[in-house]
C-alpha cells in the first residue's frame, strides 16, 4: 500500500501565512517617505506668531480654552483641542508640536498615492506621491504647528472615499450606505479642523459628474453626494456660524498687500520661480495632450477625467477665495489653499507619466525635484518662519545673561503675532525667575489669545530696588524708533550695559 505524504492532504497541509504584497504596502512606503521628508530638521526654525497661537491655546486649561473659543479662533478649536492632549503627552518643543503635522503629511502622501492609482495607474501614483512629498507648500505645512497639514490629509482621503463610492458598482446597498455615512462624517470633521475644507464642495460635485461610469448611475450618485454633503454641512454648522461671527479676525488679510496672480502661481504651491515654471509647463503640457488625445490615444483618454478633477481641485477653491475677497471680506491667503496640494501633485504626476520618450519624463521629474531643494533648505533654517522669526535665539540671549530677580520689559507696539513677549510663553525656561513688570492679566485668564499689559510708565514703582532690566524690542517698531521705554528707564537711573540684535529682535540690558 502506498501512503501519500501528509502535506498532500488539504486538511493536514500547514496554512501558509498571508503577508501583504508590495502593491498593498506601497501607500505605507510613500507615507513613511512623506513623513520623514517633512519631519527632517523640523526642530530647527524658531516658533512664529501663528504657531504661538496654537501652542499657547493648547497649553491653556480646558475651561480657559473653551472660554477663548467663544470670542476668537473658534475655527481652530478642534485642532487646539487635539494639540492640548498631544502636548500633555509629549511636551511643547518645536519638534513635538510640529510632529503631528509631519505625520499628517505622511497620511496625505499615502492618500495621494491611493487616489492617483485609483484614477490612473501605478506609474502616475508613484510620481504623484513623490512630487507631493517634496512640494514646498507641503514641506512647509509638514513642519508647522498649525492645522493645514491635518486638513490636507482629510481632504485627500475624502476624495479617495468619494471615488470609491462613485465606482463601487458591486457593493451592497447596506455597504454603500455606511460608506456614505463615513463620507459625511469625514467631510464634517474636515471643516471642524479647517474651515476652508468647505471649499471642496463644488470640486467633489465635479468629481462625481466626471467619474461616474454612466449617465444612469451619475444621477443617483449626484443625489447621494448632495444628501451627504448637506448633512455634513449641517453637522459642521456650529463652526461655520462661528467662522462668520468671528470673521473680523481675518481683517489682517486686508491690511496686507493683495496677492497677485503671479505671486500665487509661484508661492501657493511651488515655492520659487524655477519650480513654478517647470510645474506649470508640465501641467499645461498635460492639458494640451489631454485635449488633442480625444478619441485618438486610449491610454491618455482614460486619464482625461482624472486630470479634469485635479484641475478643478486646484482652481475652483482659489477662484472662490478671490471672488469672496472682492465681494464679501478679505479671505485669500496662500496658506489656505494648502488643501489643494494633492491635486497639483497628481496633475504633475499625470503630465510626467505622459511624456515620451520615457527618459524625457524622468528628466522633467528630476528637474522639478532639484528646483524645489532650495526652498526646502530655506524652510529648515533657524530663522525660516515668517521671514526671520527669532524668538528662540532671543530667549537664549536673555537666559545667558539674566539672573533671578531681574526685570524684563517687552515691546508692545507691534501687532500681537509679532510681539517679542510671545517668547516668554514659548520658551519659558529662558525666563525663569525674571519679573514681567508690565503684565496685567496672563493670557490663560483672558478671553483672548494674548496677555494684557500696562504701559511701563504706570508700573515704575515695581522697579524699586531692581538693578537690572532687560528690554526686548521688535527691531524697527514704533516703540524702538521712539525709544520711549528706553528713555523712561534711563530717566530712572538705568544705563545701557549691552545690546544684541538677532534678526527682528533687539535685546538691551540696562543696569543702574
Amino acid at each position: 500500500m502506498t501512503y501519500l505524504p501528509a502535506t498532500h492532504d488539504p486538511e493536514l497541509r500547514p496554512q501558509r501565512r498571508s503577508w501583504p504584497t508590495h502593491r498593498q504596502l506601497a501607500p505605507l512606503y510613500v507615507g513613511v517617505l512623506g513623513l520623514l521628508i517633512s519631519a527632517a530638521a523640523a526642530w530647527n526654525p524658531s516658533y512664529w506668531g501663528d504657531e504661538a497661537a496654537s501652542v499657547m491655546s493648547a497649553e491653556r486649561s480646558l475651561p480657559s480654552l473653551f472660554r477663548m473659543l467663544g470670542t476668537i479662533d473658534a475655527v481652530h478649536g478642534t485642532y487646539y483641542l487635539m494639540l492640548h492632549f498631544w502636548i500633555d503627552l509629549f511636551g511643547a518643543s518645536e519638534f513635538s508640536t510640529r510632529l503631528p503635522s509631519a505625520i499628517a503629511i505622511g497620511v496625505a502622501t499615502a492618500g495621494t498615492f491611493v487616489l492617483a492609482r485609483m484614477l490612473t495607474g501605478a506609474r502616475v501614483a508613484w510620481i504623484a506621491a513623490l512630487v507631493f512629498a517634496v512640494l514646498p507648500r507641503v514641506t512647509y505645512m509638514g513642519a508647522e504647528a498649525r492645522s493645514t497639514a491635518l486638513a490636507t490629509a482629510i481632504a485627500v482621503w475624502l476624495v479617495v472615499l468619494l471615488v470609491h463610492l462613485v465606482r463601487a458598482g458591486t457593493a451592497s446597498r447596506s455597504t454603500q450606505s455606511w460608506l456614505w455615512i463615513g463620507f459625511t462624517a469625514l467631510f464634517a470633521l474636515g471643516i471642524y479642523v479647517f474651515l476652508y475644507v468647505a471649499l471642496l464642495v463644488p470640486v467633489l460635485g465635479i468629481a462625481v459628474f466626471l467619474l461616474a461610469p454612466d449617465r444612469a448611475r451619475r444621477r443617483g450618485q449626484l443625489m447621494a453626494w448632495s444628501g451627504a454633503t448637506v448633512v455634513g454641512l449641517i453637522i459642521a454648522s456650529p463652526v461655520l456660524f462661528a467662522g462668520v461671527s468671528q470673521k473680523d479676525q481675518l481683517s489682517f488679510i486686508g491690511r496686507r498687500a493683495q496677492t497677485g496672480v503671479l505671486d500665487a502661481a509661484v508661492n501657493q504651491w511651488f515655492g520659487n520661480v524655477p519650480a513654478a515654471v517647470i510645474a506649470w509647463a508640465l501641467i499645461l503640457l498635460a492639458v494640451v495632450l489631454a485635449w488633442f488625445s480625444r478619441g485618438r490615444v486610449p491610454a491618455l483618454e482614460r486619464n482625461r477625467a482624472a486630470l479634469g478633477v485635479m484641475l478643478a481641485w486646484m482652481l475652483v477653491p482659489s477662484a472662490a477665495l478671490l471672488i469672496g475677497t472682492h465681494v464679501v471680506t478679505p479671505m485669500y491667503s496662500l496658506r489656505y489653499l494648502s488643501i489643494c496640494t494633492p491635486a497639483a501633485a497628481i496633475a504633475l504626476g499625470i503630465a510626467v507619466a505622459w511624456i515620451r520618450p520615457r527618459w524625457a519624463g524622468i528628466a522633467a521629474l528630476v528637474l522639478l525635484v532639484v528646483a524645489v531643494v532650495p526652498s526646502y533648505v530655506d524652510q529648515r533654517g533657524p530663522y525660516a518662519k515668517n521671514a526671520g522669526s527669532d524668538w528662540r535665539q532671543a530667549a537664549s540671549i536673555v537666559q545667558a545673561g539674566a539672573h533671578p530677580g531681574d526685570a524684563i520689559v517687552f515691546d508692545e507696539s507691534v501687532r500681537p503675532s509679532r510681539k517679542p513677549r510671545l517668547a516668554l510663553h514659548l520658551y519659558p525656561a529662558s525666563f525663569t525667575g525674571l519679573r514681567d513688570v508690565t503684565l496685567d492679566t496672563a493670557y490663560g485668564d483672558t478671553g483672548s489669545l494674548w496677555d494684557t499689559t500696562r504701559p511701563l510708565t504706570s508700573v515704575l514703582d515695581s522697579l524699586a530696588g531692581t538693578d537690572t532690566v532687560w528690554l526686548v524690542q521688535y527691531s524697527g517698531s514704533s516703540e524702538e524708533k521712539a525709544g520711549t521705554d528706553l528713555h523712561t528707564l534711563q530717566d530712572l537711573g538705568f544705563s545701557v550695559a549691552s545690546t544684541a540684535t538677532v534678526v527682528h529682535t533687539t535685546i538691551t540690558e540696562l543696569t543702574r
